[in-house]
């Protein structure tokens, strides 16, 4: 199997994982001001990430939706922006791809009015990593882009940790291993810090690709155990699936296939349970290669 496949296998497993929970929100502290279009607009972009996480994208797009409204009615500009990247994180997903353009270039618009420094290049830096997804910029273009904004992130730990997000995933297809990996673990100590768990497993996720690609066989299933430790902990199904069949990928491209087989298995039983039959049709045909 080519590096590749393998990086297309772990990214069709887990890309909306980075897409979303990485759209850190930040609820407004008390201070005797009407909050109220505030607070339910956080807690629509927290309810509409976590739907997104778990693959619910219809159902995340319409409570994002809503947020923006609120947002909007509250004239915060930085809600709008983060409700904006959201949105952009579900409909690539959805694989509405120019639409999801239109709202991270709408986002950089309100972030240049807002005059935020920090916002700005946090929107430069998703559309970044939607071109490296994209295939829209080279490897080296968007490691250099990640790295040159990543200067204005100072005061939000997990924009920080973002950063580190992408900085791994470029240097992870430029098969530079070991800064891929030492960037994945940059993220994860600050997520762990916060207790941030589904995004501490997709730090873990990324980990084991790293290896798998590198040819540490027992390094990959190592984390891959980890991310499954953090899933089970949140009960994030969508990412326990996820890493179930990657370790499937990587029993196979070490030979042991009966051992694919048993976690393949594991991996459809979730899907199954999910009611996701796109993702049960492709964890069977996984099975039937072996």
């Amino acid at each position: 199997m080519n590096t590749n496949n393998i990086i297309k296998i772990f990214s069709s497993c887990a890309f909306v994982v980075l897409l979303i929970i990485s759209s850190c929100s930040s609820a407004p502290k008390v201070t005797g001001d009407i909050v109220t279009l505030r607070n339910q607009a956080e807690r629509l972009l927290e309810s509409g990430n976590k739907e997104a996480t778990r693959g619910n994208f219809e159902n995340a797009l319409g409570l994002l939706t809503e947020s923006r409204r609120n947002a909007i009615l509250a004239d915060d500009p930085s809600l709008i922006i983060r409700v904006g990247l959201s949105r952009g994180n579900v409909l690539l997903s959805l694989g509405r791809t120019d639409e999801a353009y239109t709202e991270w270039n709408q986002a950089i618009a309100e972030a240049q009015r807002f005059r935020n420094s920090e916002l700005l290049s946090l929107c430069r830096i998703y559309i970044t990593r939607g071109n490296l997804v994209t295939r829209r910029s080279s490897e080296q273009s968007v490691l250099d882009e990640v790295i040159r904004e990543s200067g204005n992130l100072r005061s939000n730990r997990l924009f920080i940790a973002f950063s580190w997000q992408v900085r791994a995933l470029a240097l992870r297809s430029l098969e530079r291993w070991q800064e891929a990996e030492d960037a994945s673990r940059r993220s994860l100590e600050i997520h762990e810090s916060e207790n941030i768990l589904e995004n501490a497993s997709y730090d873990w996720f990324v980990i084991a690709s790293i290896r798998s690609l590198s040819g540490n066989i027992q390094g990959a299933i190592q984390a891959l155990e980890a991310s499954i430790a953090l899933d089970r902990r949140v009960e994030n199904y969508w990412g326990l699936a996820a890493s179930w069949r990657a370790m499937g990928d990587v029993y196979r491209k070490a030979g042991r296939n009966e051992e694919a087989m048993e976690v393949y298995t594991r991996a459809r039983e979730i899907y199954i349970a999910m009611g996701n039959k796109h993702e049960v049709d492709e964890t069977e045909r996984r099975m039937r290669n072996l």
